[in-house]
């Protein structure tokens, strides 16, 4: 089991910057990969991004492909979510999870495999 902490959610203006982090801690954190999800009010929870705690290999949806980063600091156990030109419909709550490392590509983790959430963080973008 792993145990999932997030700060960095805020309000910020369309065109500005956030930085989400996710520490975590418990179990053994090379067997996993850290997903981050974002839920909209009314609309169904996305798979935005993806890391294992070793190698090069990441995940992040057409949504945000060259607007947001996910990374991670072993040192620190960490993940990380850099988004930049943040928009409006970037709004939702932004969730990171741990699921466990099948070894399968990123994009195929399924959400019902996340099985440890953090509390959630609140994104607001104003226009």
């Amino acid at each position: 089991q792993v145990q999932l902490v997030e700060s960095g959610g805020g309000l910020v203006q369309a065109g500005g910057s956030l930085r989400l982090s996710c520490a975590a801690s418990g179990s053994t954190l090379r067997h996993y990969v850290m997903g981050r999800f974002r839920q909209a009010p009314g609309k169904e929870r996305e798979y935005v991004a993806a890391i294992r705690w070793s190698g090069d290999s990441t995940y992040h949806a057409d949504s945000i492909e060259g607007r947001f980063t996910i990374s991670r600091d072993n040192a620190v156990n960490t993940v990380y979510l850099q988004m930049n030109t943040l928009r409006p419909e970037d709004t939702a709550a932004y969730y990171c999870a741990a699921a466990w490392n099948k070894g399968q590509p990123l994009y195929l983790v399924a959400q019902a495999d996340f099985h440890d959430w953090g509390q959630g963080a609140q994104v607001t973008v104003s226009s």
